[in-house]
Formats: structure tokens, sequence, C-alpha cells
């Protein structure tokens, strides 16, 4: 389930880089939810620097790259593997494409286990196992 996408001027990545933000992120997620690295998907999406703004500008008059990241996180993983997933993405972000921390963006998207589908099949149908444990583990914790 866990997916990233980040959004990326186009002619400040190379395929090089590209490749190692992805590869970098698929990592992650598998170390921080200990997640097999079959269930996990890494994206970008590029613009074209005419149709980006930051600082109240387009990027193509004021250059600045300010990366965007977006990631899904099931509902109930504990709020530290969120802040680990937020940090080591925005270093992933600084260190392979060499942008400044304070220009980077990004969100985390909880969702529920019944929201989402795995071939077709609800989340909380298909990990019905991991779904409990990771709630009992939470209800354990918040004890």
């Amino acid at each position: 389930m866990p997916v990233v996408t980040f959004h990326l001027l186009d002619n400040e990545t190379t395929h090089a880089k590209a490749e190692e933000l992805l590869k970098g992120a698929c990592a992650l997620y598998a170390e921080v939810l200990d997640a097999p690295i079959e269930r996990i998907r890494a994206f970008i999406t590029l613009h074209r620097a005419d149709q980006f703004l930051v600082h109240g500008q387009l990027c193509s008059k004021n250059g600045i790259h300010s990366p965007f990241f977006d990631f899904i996180i099931m509902n109930g993983r504990p709020i530290e593997s969120h802040n680990r997933l937020m940090k080591g993405f925005t270093d992933l972000l600084v260190e392979v494409l060499g942008v400044k921390r304070e220009d980077v963006r990004g969100i985390c998207r909880r969702v529920e286990p019944e929201d989402w589908c795995i071939s077709g099949e609800p989340a909380s149908e298909v990990r019905k196992a991991e779904v409990e444990a990771r709630k009992a583990a939470a209800a354990a914790a918040n004890a």
C-alpha cells in the first residue's frame, strides 16, 4: 500500500537522480513500515518551470526548485512512522537533488484500510491480520 509521489521540475532532474530518489524512497518505506518492497510504489511527476509557482513567482523566473511530495500510509500506523517518512523523504530530496531543505514541502495522507484496495479487494480484508495487529499494538501503546 505504501505510495509516494514526488512533484519536481522537469529540467532539474536527471534519469540517474530520478532512479536514486525512487529507489531511496522505496528503501525508506520498506525500513520504516517493515513492508515488503513488492508492495511499495514510488512515482515522479514532472512539471514545467513555467507551470510551477514558488515564492509568488514562476520557477522559470526565480529559478527555485521547491519539490513537493505526497505519501500514503494506512491509518493505524504509529505517528513516529509518519514523522520518519516525512523527514526521510525530505532528506532524500536534499541529498539527491541538492535542493534547499527549507524549500521542500510534503503531506502524509492517512487512508482507512477499507478505503484502499489490493487486487480489487479492500485492504481491510486482504490484510485483515496485519490491520488487526496494528490496531491492537496501537491500543496497547495508548493504554
